[in-house]
């Protein structure tokens, strides 16, 4: 006898049991009885378009300019400051002393680019340097927006930063630094006769290839760029090929890694997102087992120092490997290293007490000390200012074609194979408080964004690794890149790469080199059909 307390869905499951069983009795065709397929699941951000709140432009879907609004939300003293950071971000310095345009001179004497431009071309990423048919490598030259990173190899891992230990920053090569700046202005080096705007050294590039075939068969060609650094100011005419290597720069304890520029829109948000929700996220030790281990990157801090706090370091956010802990250490440290213009928070000279810098000095008689007439550094505070405050409020891209039924299918792919658990999908700003030493601008405050990244650092495997420790991430680790923006990368620069060093020339091909943690998540990407392929990246395009 049936119990009065039966739940109605057991009595269903009993009503249709016998009546399949009543049809099978009675002379049915004994057919099986279709049962519906379960109705799929999408994430909840399928069909989310506003992927940075109110600072979103839903304007920039086929524009060359897609990654240079400002974000909606400024009012207009806000947008004038936007604009005027605009201009100074694409202002091309000059040698110094420049009488007529004094407000322009101060570029190097050693540099890689000469404005900021050069390197975010129209705010997004530079241009891949091409071999052209017929050559084995290239020497980079004005054209390139990629550099090399350089350091002392470390005698054992930096596992927490100390006053003691630099807090844990890259070994600076001595009479070099920490970046390789491979132009110079003239008469930069002693040797400029041979060198006209010689830089440190001169840099070679070059490409490894290697192809990779899906279980179907079909075939990706992937490239990896492989680097030669000669000529070094130090010891000119040597390279590693040498019988006697004396420069400092060749010597076998010097590491070097490519870095590419990224794209400068939606900075402000990032820095916006609460330290504790980043943080929630770590999982060091994989406690989860889902073999993702995102690790936070803990860095020196230019602003608490020259505050002058005991403990200058704070969370990594910005940078390949989340080296820099906010958007005004990270702009105003590439005007003073990539172009050579000294500010109010980096007002020493790139290249100040090496040899070179004191050569150049000496040889040329110009004042270029890294200050002014005036004794101020070669860009003011207001200009600092607004061109940190540009690179903070430049608006996020609205995603596109979300109603897409092949993008809707890539969002539930994405999730399949895992690729979320580090690039997260969705963070809340704050409401209050400071970003990069100064109160927050009203316009990022309580935004719900969608940057698809968690902001932390993941081993990526030896594939990607540049074996060059920065504070606490190693060779193989890398910041999660955010993911708001990707579908519009070529079409803002149609010659942009993905990945730390562009050698990516496609999202396809950026997937394809992820290891270590990521491993997993490719193979299963891999396993997939052409078309769910195709979807997949459907939607991280739509993004």
């Amino acid at each position: 006898m049936m119990n009065c307390l039966t739940k109605p869905s057991a009595l269903l499951a009993a009503l249709t049991l016998a009546q399949t069983l009543a049809l099978a009795g009675c002379g049915g065709s004994g057919d099986e009885i279709e049962v519906p397929e379960p109705e799929k699941q999408y994430p909840d951000y399928t069909q989310v378009t506003a992927l940075g709140g109110d600072t979103t432009t839903f304007d920039a879907s086929s524009s060359g300019h897609g990654y240079s609004t400002p974000a909606l939300n400024l009012n207009q003293t806000q947008l004038a400051q936007h604009l005027s950071g605009d201009l100074n971000f694409e202002t091309a310095f000059t040698t110094a002393p420049n009488e007529e345009h004094p407000e322009l001179d101060g570029l190097g004497p050693v540099f890689n680019n000469a404005d900021c431009n050069s390197c975010h071309q129209r705010d997004g990423r530079n241009s891949t340097p091409i071999v052209p048919a017929g050559q084995t490598r290239i020497k980079l030259g004005s054209e390139a927006g990629i550099f090399l990173r350089i350091s002392k190899a470390p005698d054992q891992p930096c596992l927490q930063g100390t006053a003691a230990n630099n807090y844990c920053a890259p070994i600076p090569v001595p009479n070099f630094g920490t970046q390789l700046f491979h132009r110079g202005v003239l008469k930069a080096r002693e040797d400029w006769q041979q060198n006209l705007f010689g830089g440190q050294a001169d840099v070679y590039l070059s490409y490894e290839l290697k192809t990779v075939t899906y279980p179907d068969g079909t075939e990706v060609t992937l490239k990896r760029p492989l680097f030669a650094v000669e000529n070094p100011f130090d010891a000119p005419g040597e390279s590693l090929n040498s019988s006697n290597v004396t420069s400092e720069l060749l010597q076998g304890d010097v590491l070097m890694g490519w870095r590419t520029g990224m794209p400068v829109f939606g900075l402000g948000l990032l820095e916006a997102i609460p330290e504790a929700s980043i943080l929630a996220l770590v999982d060091e030790n994989d406690a989860d087992g889902d073999g993702i281990s995102g690790r936070a990157n803990y860095v020196f801090d230019a602003v608490k120092a020259q505050r002058g706090e005991s403990h200058p370091v704070s969370l990594g956010r910005f940078g390949w490997k989340a080296n820099t802990p906010s958007v005004r250490v990270q702009s105003l440290g590439a005007l003073r290293g990539d172009i050579g213009i000294t500010n109010p928070l980096f007002p020493e000279e790139s290249i100040q007490g090496t040899s070179m810098h004191d050569s150049y000095l000496t040889r040329t008689g110009f004042v270029d000390t890294g200050s002014g007439v005036d004794g101020e550094p070669e860009a003011s505070a207001e200009f600092s200012d607004d061109v940190v405050f540009y690179a903070e409020t430049l608006a996020v891209p609205a995603r596109r074609q979300v109603d897409d039924v092949k993008v809707r299918e890539g969002a539930r792919l994405f999730e399949q194979v895992n690729c979320s658990g580090c690039h997260q999908p969705k963070f809340v700003t704050k409401s209050s408080g400071e970003i990069g030493g100064l109160p927050m601008i009203e316009a990022l405050k309580g935004q719900t964004i969608y940057p698809f990244s968690d902001m932390l650092l993941h081993d990526m495997g030896e594939g990607l690794s540049d074996a060059r420790p920065d504070f606490l991430a190693s060779g193989s680790e890398w910041r999660t890149r955010p993911l708001w923006g990707i579908g519009l990368t070529q079409t803002v620069n149609p010659q942009a790469g993905f990945l730390h060093d562009g050698r990516a020339a496609s999202v396809e091909e950026a997937i394809l080199w992820h290891g270590g943690e990521a491993q997993a998540s490719t193979d299963k990407f891999m396993a997939l059909t052409q078309e769910e392929r195709s979807q997949l990246l459907a939607f991280v395009m739509s993004l």
